[in-house]
């Protein structure tokens, strides 16, 4: 039975309509898969249970013909998504025993939809980090390894227990959130696709909050299609979020296979950065030529100032996270340190509650917003933010349809090998991705090819605010010519 994991999540969903296997067998099959992968560490809690019992209830739904669009379908999701009476940490000590009475508004879709969750996986705690080394729950392993090498990788951050789950066929589908980055390059350092819908398509309610101007909801899969097929059903309006857009889900996966003769694929010269390795240029050109190939047209544009984009965003996101995490003060919900009085309390509470990322990040944030330097950073880092934007305002009202660029500087590394006395190294990784939430674009992430040492590398699609559809157009192409890639399994 194990090899229904190695299904799409289109074919899964083709066999249950066809009735080859039922949700039960699907679903059992995972999380049979998952018990036997907790080497990779992407799963901070298994609901087998609850798993089985959803499954269940698919192939009744099924057999009356009423099976929704994601009907026996497994998934994972990323420990920052709020499940009712399921443990919600956002990989955080402050979070440890937190156990929401509510639904984000994301995976109640999806379980309307008739999925089916195999449990919470692992991030970087509060979404904090590129690498997946931050969480509370210790790091994850990418399941992809160099040739002739057994060195942990990382799997990306801050979705990489998600993106590594996908990769290593352990559900079908999962869900990610990406502030900075964080869907796109852990979907191309683990060699799956990875969407960033544009910001306002997915509803935040539910979420924990990291930045909120930034923060997305999106989902990870193997292939476009199922990609497409899983925003589907994760997309729209939400009431109860004011900064979601009240307008129609298209049919996403009616977009794949669809013929993107005409388009005009934008290259940015700024994205040709100093020290690039010769691969990841390589993939980037090829990656060109198979759109060229399919009808498309290149043409050089200029983002000039993405070269602000990294330290603005590391502005920008910070001082929205000081914000955000003031709320985490051991009274209410979450963990709580006594103290002599109620500050001691609030200082050892959320002295003992924060990792050390999450700590520099709130300083950081707390610095950029007091009342001497707020003009200074925050001020002058949100008018860079504008300028951001609005290049690529221009460049789309040129006729560019979309902008292809590298989705990393480089493919994953090991587990402890960058950051630990610079952590300006670990940021240098958002480098290809902030632009995009900056600017509330969308961005998917599509694997295109392996660097020398046989790891994968991705490639990047940005599509105009609300075109998800032309970029499963144009990442079906890239995914056409590429082919699937799959890591061989050690665990």
């Amino acid at each position: 039975m194990t090899d229904l994991t190695s299904l799409s999540l289109a074919e899964a969903r083709q066999g249950l309509k066809a009735k080859a296997f039922t949700a039960l067998e699907l679903t059992d099959a995972h999380i049979f898969a998952v018990e036997k992968a907790r080497a990779l560490n992407a799963f901070v809690l298994e609901t087998a249970e609850e798993a089985r019992m959803m499954a269940q209830a698919a192939d009744l739904r099924i057999a009356r013909g009423e099976g929704g669009p994601l009907a026996g379908i497994p998934l994972g999701i990323k420990d920052l998504f709020a499940t009712k009476g399921v443990r919600t940490t956002a990989c955080s000590r402050i979070l440890e025993n937190f156990v929401p009475p509510y639904e984000s508004t994301v995976t109640a879709r999806l379980w309307h939809d008739g999925a089916v969750m195999l449990g919470k996986l692992n991030n970087d705690e509060f979404a904090m980090g590129s690498s997946n080394e931050t969480s509370a729950f210790g790091p994850v392993v990418n399941p992809w390894r160099r040739e002739g090498s057994d060195a942990k990788l990382v799997p990306g951050g801050s979705s990489g227990g998600s993106a590594a789950a996908v990769a290593a066929h352990l559900c079908l589908g999962a869900t990610g959130t990406d502030t900075g980055g964080s869907i796109r390059q852990p979907a191309a350092f683990t060699g799956i696709v990875g969407m960033k819908p544009t910001y306002g398509r997915c509803s935040r309610w539910g979420i924990v909050a990291f930045a909120s101007s930034l923060d997305q909801a999106g989902p990870f899969a193997r292939t476009v299609r199922d990609t497409a097929i899983l925003l589907r059903s994760m997309a729209g309006h939400d009431a109860k979020d004011t900064t979601s857009v009240d307008r129609p889900v298209p049919d996403y996966e009616a977009a794949v296979g669809q013929s993107i003769k005409g388009m005009k694929i934008g290259i940015p010269k700024e994205y040709r950065i100093d020290g690039m390795p010769a691969e990841i240029e390589r993939l980037w050109r090829q990656g060109g030529e198979w759109l060229k190939a399919a009808g498309a047209e290149l043409v050089e544009v200029s983002l000039p100032h993405t070269k602000y984009a990294l330290p603005a965003y590391y502005i920008v996101a910070p001082a929205e996270a000081s914000s955000n995490l003031a709320r985490y003060d051991g009274v209410r919900y979450g963990a709580r340190v006594p103290g002599r009085d109620i500050i001691e309390m609030y200082e050892n509470t959320r002295a003992r509650g924060f990792g050390p990322e999450v700590r520099r990040r709130i300083m950081i944030g707390t610095y950029v917003l007091s009342a001497g330097y707020y003009d200074a950073y925050y001020l002058r880092a949100q008018k860079v933010r504008t300028l951001i934007k609005r290049d690529f305002e221009e460049c789309f009202a040129r006729g560019v349809n979309a902008i292809l660029t590298p989705a990393t500087p480089s493919a994953a590394f090991g587990i402890g090998e960058k950051g630990g006395a610079d952590p300006i190294e670990m940021y240098l990784n958002d480098i290809f991705t902030v632009t995009v939430n900056m600017a509330g674009l969308p961005g998917l992430a599509v694997p295109a090819g392996k660097d020398g040492q046989g790891l994968p590398l991705g490639l990047q699609l940005i599509g105009r605010p609300f075109d998800e559809e032309g970029l499963f157009s144009l990442g079906e192409v890239i995914e056409q010519a590429a082919g699937r890639f799959t890591p061989a399994q050690w665990w």
